[in-house]
C-alpha cells in the first residue's frame, strides 16, 4: 500500500503497520525464546523494510512483552513485580536479597545493564509511583498469537487489516503529522505525548485510541533508552506518531488541498 501522507512528507524510513494474527508471517525477524532484545530494535528493521515478529515467548523484554499487549509480563521478572517497581526508580541495592533479584535480572538482560538494575533507571521517583504508574496502564491482552511489524508499503489491504499505522518523522515532519491530525477535526487536542516505554506508545497506548470513537494519535521514542538502543540505526532526530486504522485513513483523505501542498511545507520538505 502508497501513503499519501508518507509522499507528502518525504519520508526518510518506511511507516510501519502493527497487525494481530494467528498465522506467522514467513521469513520474518524473531526475537529468539528466553533472550533480551528491545522492540524497538525490530520497529527500526522494520521501518528498514524488513518484517518482524512477535509472541508470547519471543518479546525480549518485560516491558515489550507489556507494550506489544501480551498482558502484564512485569510479574514475570525475577523477584517479581516489585523489583520492577524499584529497577524502573530507585533501584535494587538496599540489601543482600534485592541485589541477588537484580543480579537475577540481569542474567537476562546482560550485565550491562547491572548499574541500571542496582540503582534505578530513576525514571519515576519512587517504587510506589511505578506501582501506580503501571496499574493505570491500558494492559491488554491482544486476541492474536502473534503482533506482526511490516512496512506499509508491503500490506496487501484485501488480505491485511492493521491495527496501528506508526510514521518515523523527524522534527519538521513530526510538526506536519501533527497539523494533519487536528486538520479535520474541528478540535486541537487530537495528538498525545504520554510517558511510557518506546514500544508501549505505538502499542498498547496506541490500541486504546484504536478502541476510541474519535482516536488520537500518539507522539513516542521520547523514551530515552529506546533512544539509545536504535540510535545507530535511524539516527538521533527520530520520533514515532502512531496512528490508528481509522484516523490514518482520515488523514490520507485530507492530504489534498492541505498544507502538504502550499509553499510553507514545500520549503521545510526540500
Amino acid at each position: 500500500m502508497e501513503s499519501n501522507m508518507a509522499s507528502a512528507l518525504n519520508l526518510k524510513f518506511n511507516p510501519v503497520a502493527i497487525i494481530w494474527s494467528d498465522k506467522k508471517p514467513q521469513d520474518a525477524l524473531q526475537f529468539k525464546q528466553g533472550r533480551w532484545g528491545c522492540v524497538m530494535s525490530l520497529f527500526a528493521r522494520a521501518a528498514k523494510g524488513q518484517t518482524a515478529v512477535f509472541d508470547r515467548k519471543t518479546f525480549g523484554c518485560w516491558g515489550g512483552g507489556v507494550g506489544l499487549g501480551f498482558g502484564n509480563q512485569y510479574v514475570n521478572v525475577p523477584g517479581g513485580i516489585e523489583e520492577f517497581y524499584r529497577f524502573l526508580s530507585t533501584g535494587n541495592n538496599i540489601s543482600g536479597m534485592r541485589k541477588m533479584a537484580a543480579e537475577k535480572i540481569c542474567n537476562f538482560i546482560g550485565n550491562g545493564l547491572l548499574n541500571e538494575a542496582l540503582h534505578g533507571e530513576r525514571y519515576i521517583k519512587s517504587p510506589e509511583l511505578v506501582k501506580k504508574f503501571v496499574e493505570s496502564l491500558p494492559i491488554t491482552d491482544v486476541p492474536a498469537q502473534y503482533v506482526i511489524f511490516k512496512p506499509l508499503k508491503d500490506i496487501d489491504l484485501n488480505r491485511e487489516e492493521p491495527v496501528i499505522i506508526v510514521f518515523l518523522a523527524n522534527p519538521d515532519q513530526l510538526s506536519a503529522l501533527v497539523i494533519l491530525a487536528n486538520y479535520g477535526r474541528g478540535s486541537f487536542e487530537n495528538v498525545i505525548i504520554p510517558y511510557a516505554a518506546g514500544c508501549q506508545t505505538i502499542g498498547i497506548l496506541s490500541y486504546r485510541e484504536a478502541e476510541s470513537e474519535n482516536p488520537r494519535a500518539t507522539i513516542g521514542l521520547t523514551d530515552i533508552t529506546a533512544r539509545r538502543n536504535i540510535r545507530r540505526q535511524l539516527g538521533r532526530d527520530m520520533f514515532t506518531f502512531a496512528v490508528p486504522l481509522k484516523m490514518f485513513n482520515e488523514m490520507e483523505a485530507n492530504v489534498e488541498g492541505s498544507f502538504l501542498q502550499r509553499e510553507t511545507w514545500n520549503t521545510l520538505k526540500e
